[in-house]
């Protein structure tokens, strides 16, 4: 399949182009110049299938005319080894834990995934070394340095923004080594970002060296997120409940609710999402204006959706022709302060025993408040509250257990380089590399 850039302005790619590049020539990110509708009867099985077979079937339909049977089900089943439950919160409102990988967030699925499927390219035609760059406001970094860690011929450069990100957060990408670097910009999320995209469009630094992105801005890493939706369909068709469907998604970068639009056009019987912000309300505007308005990132305890001019709104807008209308119709927003994430927080925990994280619970919030009567929603509970430890225990007055696997992490040393944030500076780190 090629992939074309949703600037139009670059030559079609191939999937291995599109990975290796990440970005467009244009700055455009990449789209499959088809989206596969997946037939009746997988919808109709689905409920009987196993998370790896549902995940197979769907992306044999993004990627199955380019890899070889084989090796995409071994790269399937090699990055989903572990559940995604389907938790019953109260009345018709379930959480989608999405958070049960390495690193006890949602992006470990695409982080594996891009990491399986870079070497696999690396492997089949014996590349030189590539670099991948990306920044994080959060859990992409972890989840990508875990997921690419000791990949042969891969080098990670991990960006995130000095002092905004939960400390254990930090620890599961600076203490790793190996073929992982992190930079500690002192900046916010988007000049971490901006760096990425600057880097990607200099001559210098690509003659230098093969770079390439792991942020959702890559198709290999936002389009496997797809797999989720399939299988939240899918636990609920189990329980009897197959009708209007409503999946609420907590929004940064708009990687995660894009991948699951692509499902919905692929035939996923799904009624409306929900795209829940923190205070960087830009796509909430979109919805009221039909401008789109990028502003400068606010700080919030959500800070994993600290985005001020997320990326893939372009494939958002790709995918409906541009149309507001269209998007509205399938998507609403909802936009809520600290102080509303924190009383959320605690009040399901004291009503309903069960613990959010702040991101999962802006997207509670959004159901509890716009859920119709006949109508089942699903949020995305995208990261284990002791990832936000401090945080949490704050807001609930108790102590958090920290999982085995995040203790491990913060055993390590911090390993970091420190940079300002304007380009010149990261150029020149990187030509030394």
């Amino acid at each position: 399949m090629k992939y074309y850039s949703t600037n139009g302005k670059a030559d079609r790619a191939t999937l291995q182009e599109a990975v290796v590049k990440g970005l467009a020539s244009d700055k455009g990110l990449f789209m499959p110049e088809v989206i596969k509708q997946l037939p009746s009867s997988f919808f109709d099985k689905m409920k009987d299938m196993s998370f790896q077979e549902i995940a197979y079937t769907v992306a044999d339909a993004f990627f199955g005319e380019d890899i070889d049977a084989a090796s995409l089900k071994k790269i399937v089943y090699d990055t989903l080894s572990f559940d995604v439950p389907l938790v019953h919160v109260n009345d018709n409102i379930y959480s989608l834990e999405l958070y049960h990988g390495p690193t006890l967030a949602f992006k470990d699925v695409g982080a594996r995934f891009m990491s399986r499927l870079l070497g696999y390219f690396i492997a089949k035609e014996n590349q030189k070394e590539v670099n991948v760059l990306v920044a994080t406001s959060g859990d992409t970094g972890s989840a990508v340095a875990n997921g690419f860690l000791g990949v042969k011929g891969i080098r990670v450069f991990v960006l995130y923004p000095k002092g905004k990100v939960s400390p254990i957060q930090e620890c599961q990408f600076t203490t790793l080594g190996q073929n992982i670097t992190a930079l500690e910009i002192d900046g916010v999320f988007d000049d971490c970002q901006a760096l990425v995209k600057s880097a990607f469009m200099d001559d210098d630094l690509n003659k230098h060296m093969k770079l390439t992105s792991a942020n959702s801005i890559n198709v290999a890493r936002f389009l496997p997120q797809a797999f989720y939706y399939f299988y939240a369909v899918a636990q609920l068709h189990k329980l009897g409940k197959k009708d209007n469907i409503v999946i609420c998604v907590p929004s940064g970068n708009f990687g995660n609710i894009t991948a699951g639009l692509f499902g919905k056009k692929m035939g996923l019987p799904v009624s409306r999402f929900i795209a829940a912000n923190n205070r960087n309300d830009i796509f909430f505007q979109y919805l009221l204006t039909s401008k789109y308005t990028p502003k400068a990132s606010i700080q919030t305890i959500a800070n994993a959706m600290d985005v001020g001019d997320p990326s893939n709104f372009a494939r958002v807008l790709d995918l409906y022709k541009k149309s507001h209308e269209a998007i509205s119709s399938e998507i609403s927003g909802c936009t809520y302060t600290d102080e509303q994430i924190k009383e959320t927080l605690k009040e399901c925990y004291q009503k309903n025993k069960y613990l959010l994280d702040p991101h999962g619970a802006v997207a509670y919030r959004a159901l509890a408040e716009f859920l119709k009567p006949n109508e089942v929603g699903v949020f995305l509970e995208t990261a284990h509250p002791a990832k936000f430890k401090d945080t949490v225990e704050n807001i609930i007055g108790e102590s958090v257990v920290v999982p085995q696997k995040l203790q491990e992490f913060m055993k390590g040393t911090k390993q970091s380089v420190q940079l300002p944030k304007d380009f010149d500076s990261f150029k020149a780190y990187l030509m030394t590399k």
